[in-house]
């Protein structure tokens, strides 16, 4: 009877653990949080579409926002965040590192959508004045916002799975300015859903500017990155967030009116730069991700790797030297002429992910992508930092159509080093899943 009565207890134990096993879900280490704060300047500040000063705005259309999605797996902890500027660079993000407690600076990415119609983040001199072009105030009140939406996004993690696909999206989106069909058509994203298969975050990579409104019409909107987040969120629930790719020289949204060429007869289109054409291509963006992220199956507890470097570039420009040297934001610089920024190398699951320190020009993106290591490879541009566009030494100053964008650009090695370091970190990294 005593052996009995134990016999049954260690088969009770038994059942129960094996019972156990079965219904905690296999994804409970991993977990996902969200959250966004809006960062419109209130009263509104003049916007800014690349060096020098901006536009006076007069009004607005939709909310410039910051967007955090915070990653965890075990110990590892990462956070995403997507902003609707111009773009935001590495001694603002500092300042936002420097807040968060949770997680480890050097896990932190920030990155701006590009828009063309929100204020200057950068702080550029203004020699004509001696003053510079920037608020720094409203700077302040984006990294305040930044914290917040972390914290937040921190506190709101949940269990959760990710789903991730990669496809061509179709539609008119985006074209290359300089050369039409000179762009990567493929939008890779990424889902996380929590425990009921409900989406919490839908990531969307996709390299274009968005400046179907520019700054002409001096209008402060996140331009079409607003209405795709918008329908994302209507319709699949849970929080959007836009990551940009490699879209430097000139990879925009195609806002071309193909009735109205420009009589140059050079191939190029007048531009409809209205609020129904950024409806337009954001709710087509919209549509394209919820149709590639559709078929996608769900990868349970998926590996989470981050690494960080800090890496080297010199600055060969003139203007780009001026700017760093002269901005009161004080950007950190070496002596020999160079600048060094932080580079991250995530694995999520099948994913790899890459930063770029700014606009790296398509035929760079579609040279990364090809030769790291996971099933899906993408490259976060204009995150972490934002010096200007990124070329190889072959394009830089090689035709006159590559003047400007050479001017704004480090250097001719910039590419080069990227390159270089970049597949560097993938192969030194563990195989994605």
């Amino acid at each position: 009877m005593f052996r009995s009565f134990w016999t049954l207890i260690a088969i009770s134990v038994c059942f129960l653990v094996a019972f156990s096993l079965v219904t905690v879900p296999a994804y409970a280490d991993f977990k996902v949080g969200a959250a966004k704060t809006v960062i419109t300047p209130d009263p509104l500040l003049p916007i800014s579409g690349g060096v020098g000063p901006g536009r006076e705005a007069t009004s607005k259309k939709g909310e410039l926002t910051a967007r955090a999605m915070v990653l965890e797996q075990g110990e590892t902890r990462v956070a995403i965040v997507g902003l609707d500027l111009l773009g935001f660079p590495s001694v603002l993000s500092n300042r936002v590192r420097e807040r968060i407690r949770d997680i480890p600076g050097e896990n932190i990415l920030v990155g701006a959508s590009h828009t063309h119609s929100a204020p200057d983040c950068y702080a550029f001199p203004n020699p004509a004045t001696g003053g510079h072009t920037g608020d720094l105030e409203y700077m302040d009140f984006v990294c305040d916002q930044i914290v917040e939406a972390i914290k937040q996004a921190y506190l709101n993690r949940q269990p959760a799975s990710i789903r991730v696909n990669t496809a061509e999206a179709e539609g008119r989106i985006a074209y290359n300015y300089y050369a039409p069909d000179l762009y990567d058509r493929r939008m890779s994203v990424i889902q996380a859903v929590d425990a009921d298969h409900q989406p919490i975050v839908t990531l969307v990579n996709y390299a274009l500017h968005p400046e179907v409104l520019g700054t002409g019409p001096g209008i402060v909107s996140p331009d079409c990155i607003g209405p795709m987040c918008d329908k994302i969120e209507s319709e699949a629930g849970g929080m959007a967030l836009f990551m940009n790719g490699a879209q430097g020289g000139m990879v925009t949204a195609d806002n071309r009116n193909l009735q109205e060429p420009k009589e140059d007869g050079r191939g190029y289109w007048q531009d409809q730069r209205t609020w129904e054409e950024c409806l337009r291509i954001g709710h087509q963006m919209a549509d394209e991700s919820l149709r590639i992220i559709k078929p996608a199956k769900e990868q349970s507890n998926p590996d989470l790797y981050c690494k960080a470097e800090q890496i080297r570039f010199p600055v060969d420009s003139p203007l780009m030297w001026a700017i760093i040297t002269a901005s009161p934001l004080n950007y950190p610089h070496n002596d020999d002429q160079s600048i060094s920024t932080q580079v991250n190398l995530i694995n999520l699951g099948n994913i790899q992910i890459l930063t770029i320190p700014g606009e790296a020009l398509p035929n760079i993106g579609f040279y990364l992508k090809r030769k790291m290591n996971g099933k899906h490879n993408v490259l976060f541009g204009l995150t972490n930092d934002a010096f200007g566009y990124i070329m190889t030494e072959v394009d830089y100053y090689s035709f006159p159509r590559y003047k400007y964008i050479s001017q704004t650009s480090l250097g001719e090695q910039t590419g080069e080093i990227l390159i270089k370091e970049g597949l560097r970190l993938a192969k030194e990294a563990p195989q994605p899943e």
